[in-house]
């Protein structure tokens, strides 16, 4: 999957600098209360402006799979990104389309393990695990932090399994992150921003920097 994504982009200028900065995915947040979230048609023209240059998942919280699948076909989705509460029957539901199950993690990963066993039985796994922050406010994009040594011991337990970090992630603290918990991947929204759902073209280039320096020094790259 990917290795650096910004998620929360809601206009053409946001994808673009993520373009020049070097990102690997973009995250389009299909989710209605959030301050990041984009229209359809919107989201449509971004996904066609950047085909073929950046993985364009969709984050999507609680839908239905028949909206999901529908999303990803109009907008041109590469993936989907799960962070509600979808069961384990929604990632069989929607294979082949690549999935990233994102957890809040609260009190360690047994939540993250338990899942995937459940996802093993029916024979499909998520194509990527994304451990993000706990919060009784937001399913996602709080700027908040967790316990990483948690998402570290989860990852050393599941090598084989493509895990992404995320919450609170910014410039200044991604390269600490990534050092700690040797993820696959880190993603970031709040983090690169000037305002409220307003990406930052300097904050991004310094994020992705931070993040690709850091995955080389951890020899992840």
């Amino acid at each position: 999957m990917f290795r650096v994504k910004i998620c929360g982009i809601t206009d053409l200028e946001g994808a673009d600098a993520c373009l020049a900065a070097g990102a690997d995915a973009i995250g389009l947040n299909f989710y209605p209360p959030s301050r990041r979230f984009v229209p359809a048609e919107t989201a449509r023209a971004i996904s066609q402006a950047v085909s073929g240059r950046l993985l364009r998942v969709g984050v999507f919280v609680s839908c239905p799979v028949e909206e999901v699948r529908a999303g990803a076909e109009y907008v041109g989705l590469d993936a989907v990104q799960l962070h509600g509460d979808e069961p384990p029957q929604d990632v069989a539901a929607l294979h082949p389309l690549p999935v990233v199950k994102a957890f809040r993690v609260q009190d360690g990963c047994r939540i993250v393990e338990d899942y995937l066993a459940q996802c093993r039985e029916l024979g499909v796994l998520p194509a990527m695990i994304l451990l993000d922050a706990w919060s009784p406010d937001a399913p996602g994009g709080t700027g908040k932090t967790f316990d990483w040594s948690a998402a570290a011991d989860f990852v050393r337990r599941e090598p084989d399994r493509p895990v992404a970090l995320a919450g609170g992630l910014r410039p200044e603290n991604v390269a600490q992150a990534i050092h700690a918990v040797r993820p696959w991947g880190v993603d970031t929204a709040g983090g690169v921003e000037s305002s409220p759902g307003k990406k930052s073209p300097r904050q991004i280039a310094a994020f992705v920097q931070a993040a690709r320096t850091a995955f080389r020094e951890c020899g992840i790259l």
